[in-house]
């Protein structure tokens, strides 16, 4: 395999991933009417809301602010305690036009680009592309885990 048939594959395998996870988030999220998008079941963690908003957050930042060029500026914390919550419409808006504009920027890199080095907040260490993307999917998956038990549990109420 040629390291120009590697990236082709890693490309794909990529943006189908962070294409998937939003998929099966919307299966989640989708049944919630808004007030439970917001709620949480539980005295700990967080609401689907502010997970999406999360998840907005960090693709905006670490693919879209860094790697796309965005000009994304992110806020944090306002995505585990944002009071001003907008529609849950209006939220998962927002994440799947930050998953578009990451299968995007995947689809943008050259081979030399997986290599890149990669720098941010949190990422104490120089990374490359390829790493911060891997680590975002992760990550995104991770959440939407976080996503099903919430959506299962308050769909019990």
């Amino acid at each position: 395999m040629t390291v120009s048939e590697l990236s082709r594959v890693l490309k794909n395998a990529l943006a189908s991933e962070y294409r998937e996870r939003a998929a099966e988030l919307h299966k989640w999220a989708d049944p919630l009417d808004d007030e439970q998008f917001w709620m949480n079941p539980y005295e700990y963690g967080n609401s689907v809301g502010h997970l999406v908003l999360h998840l907005t957050g960090n693709l905006s930042y670490y693919i879209g602010a860094q790697i796309a060029r965005t000009g994304y500026v992110r806020h944090r914390d306002l995505e585990f305690t944002e009071t001003r919550r907008p529609s849950k419409a209006e939220a998962l808006r927002k994440l799947d036009e930050a998953v578009a504009m990451v299968a995007a920027t995947i689809e943008e890199q050259s081979e030399k680009d997986w290599m890149l080095p990669y720098t941010g907040d949190r990422e104490p260490e120089s990374k490359d592309r390829f790493t911060i993307f891997l680590r975002c999917a992760v990550h995104f998956y991770s959440h939407v885990g976080q996503i099903s038990y919430l959506s299962r549990q308050l769909r019990k109420k």
